[in-house]
């Protein structure tokens, strides 16, 4: 498991620390509950999914021009 830190602006922060009591929950899973949401949502979106490709596309380019 990797370990980062989150700087989170204080009033999200205690917002953040009231929805995971309410939930009875950590803020450390109430976080990454909402990252593996957005993840989900962003696989779905066929706008983002186009984009990722266009730029691994040229990413994957880059690096052949530059091995030659």
């Amino acid at each position: 498991m990797k370990q980062t830190t989150v700087r989170l602006p204080d009033d999200v922060a205690e917002d953040a620390e009231a929805v995971a009591r309410v939930n009875g929950t950590s803020v450390n899973a109430l976080i990454i509950d909402a990252l593996k949401a957005e993840i989900e949502r962003v696989r779905k979106d066929q706008d983002f999914t186009g984009r990722a490709k266009r730029l691994l596309e040229r990413d994957k380019e880059l690096l052949e021009r530059l091995g030659r």
